[in-house]
């Protein structure tokens, strides 16, 4: 892998089904889908939808017996780890771990008294699963919105440890922690204070992100941050729409920082006045057209000879345009040259004869 590897903080090692979260454990991707949990064949079909670009961790709500029974069958039916979120009913979280839950999410200062909290740790323990305590910034203590007037990186995290201290008291340590805000400099402060307080492995997430450009703007930024910090073991990409482009977001942020080697690196240039081709519609294509494609493999697309070959040098495989027609090249070494209606067939059947190659070698 080119570039700079980030050194990770080693957390706690945590099993979330066939999953690890934390410690040397690769950082996954995670999703919520939006579906009536309950509906339980629109649910599979958004989870599957899920999976086949990349997302390693499903979370659902649950918000009755119905969808907290629904998982039985929906998990029969899927191929990775399933989360059930809980608001306020611990008697849904321990349904949902007979139901077979892989990990449940809850606040545990939402569920009520102690002796709520302890039922859910027992269920917990007796089928060997992990508690995700989840706090964010829309959802703190009275108290502690007086204490520092505002939902601020110290309130959460304090919020966050009263939570952790209960678990532990109870001798519960299977722990993943999240500490979200809508802000993005609050959400790095506070996960910054709380990499420093515990050892659990880290969920991260910007709440409330916003649509499409809004939310990989600021997740970009507040996750990345974090993660080119050494903090974070999962992500998730909180965006108002269709779950899957939260994963395709989050595939492509860990990509960027070397932090996961798969699939398809697009790299294609702004195009400017020197463009002769029509570079947008076909970088559009070639990004669609690979898009099944899981193994790592670095392609070009470039508008003109000026950030052609030897700007992306580093590609596997690449298109630069010329006057109505295009170079191939490899590796920065231009191969032919080919017309622009043919060019788009060309690069994909050259990549696939690519990774015939890898896989026989």
């Amino acid at each position: 892998m080119n570039g700079e590897v980030i050194k990770r903080k080693l957390t706690k090692k945590i099993r979330v089904g066939t999953i690890y979260i934390g410690g040397d454990a690769p950082i996954t991707v995670q999703s919520m889908t939006n579906t009536k949990t309950e509906d339980i064949k629109s649910t599979v079909e958004q989870i599957l939808k899920l999976e086949e670009c990349g997302c390693d961790i499903i979370r659902v709500a649950v918000t009755n017996i119905e969808s907290a029974e629904a998982i039985k069958s929906i998990k029969k039916n899927i191929h990775i780890p399933i989360v059930a979120d809980i608001q306020f009913d611990y008697r849904l979280a321990i349904e949902s771990v007979k139901n077979g839950a892989d990990k449940i999410r809850i606040n545990p200062g939402n569920i009520g008294d102690r002796q709520k909290l302890i039922e859910v740790v027992k269920a917990l323990k007796y089928y060997g699963l992990p508690l995700r305590v989840g706090v964010n910034s829309g959802s703190l203590k009275k108290e502690l919105l007086n204490k520092y007037g505002m939902p601020t990186a110290e309130a959460l995290v304090e919020s966050a440890l009263e939570e952790i201290n209960i678990l532990e008291d109870l001798d519960f340590q299977d722990i993943v922690v999240s500490i979200k805000s809508s802000d993005v400099i609050t959400t790095i402060k506070a996960y910054e204070l709380i990499s420093q307080k515990v050892n659990y492995p880290l969920h991260l997430g910007v709440t409330e992100a916003g649509t499409l450009i809004k939310s990989t703007v600021k997740s970009s930024v507040g996750i990345g941050t974090l993660l080119y910090k050494g903090i974070g073991d999962t992500i998730r990409v909180s965006i108002t729409g269709d779950p899957v482009e939260e994963v395709k977001v989050g595939i492509e942020l860990l990509k960027s920082l070397n932090l996961k080697k798969s699939g398809i690196d697009l790299i294609s240039c702004p195009t400017c006045a020197r463009c002769n081709v029509n570079l947008i519609s076909i970088a559009k294509e070639i990004e669609q057209r690979l898009s099944n494609i899981k193994e790592p493999l670095k392609v070009a697309v470039m508008g003109c000879a000026v950030n052609g070959p030897g700007e992306a040098k580093e590609a596997d495989i690449g298109l630069a345009g010329g006057n109505k027609s295009f170079v191939l090249f490899k590796k920065g070494k231009i191969e032919r040259t080919v017309g622009e209606n043919e060019a788009v067939e060309v690069l994909i059947q050259e990549i696939k004869e690519l990774l015939k190659k890898s896989k026989s070698i």
